[in-house]
């Protein structure tokens, strides 16, 4: 996490709650490989909190680190990633004005795919339903059973961590599940 004086990240009422003036990466510690779909659900909150702000429902999976940095040492800084092996999704990025797909490879990060509109972007206080789906090479990443990207990557990525990550928002996060597809 970023080292700012007005963030946190804690559990209540059975979620993940990660409220924050700058960028955080909550990274599940526990390598995943082969088939595998990530479902949970997710809300970006906007009410009387002072780090309220709709944008940057993010996460990263398939992540590993080729340098010698460690895979969970990074200061929560965005750009302190680039150098990983990843996929990413930034939905409602760059304040809630783009949603986009990137594979990082250490320092290569092209969108490969790309929403500046109104459905693909955040709603505040509203339940997402995210699944993401890595199968026989193939990623997917679903939004309340809507297919925002697929990829057919030539050289995937098939095995790395999954981390939750954002900016200067307050989300709430539960009903986490991984199936071995």
């Amino acid at each position: 996490m970023d080292s700012t004086p007005n963030s946190s990240v804690y559990t209540q009422n059975g979620k993940l709650v990660m409220d924050t003036e700058g960028g955080v990466t909550v990274w599940l510690d526990l390598e995943l490989e082969g088939n595998y779909e990530i479902s949970y659900s997710r809300k970006v909150v906007l009410d009387s909190g002072k780090n309220d702000r709709i944008s940057d429902l993010n996460q990263f999976w398939a992540a590993s680190d080729p340098t010698s940095k460690g895979m969970f040492t990074r200061s929560g800084q965005f750009e302190s990633y680039d150098d990983m092996h990843l996929y990413y999704v930034g939905f409602g990025g760059n304040h809630n004005s783009t949603t986009r797909f990137r594979k990082y490879d250490q320092g290569e990060k092209p969108v490969l795919g790309e929403y500046l509109e109104g459905p693909y972007l955040l709603q505040a206080n509203h339940d997402y339903q995210i699944k993401t789906i890595c199968k026989d090479g193939k990623v997917s990443f679903l939004v309340d059973d809507v297919l925002f990207f697929e990829y057919k990557d030539p050289e995937p990525l098939t095995s790395g961590y999954f981390g939750f990550r954002s900016t200067w928002s307050r989300q709430e996060i539960s009903d986490l599940t991984i199936t071995r597809l």
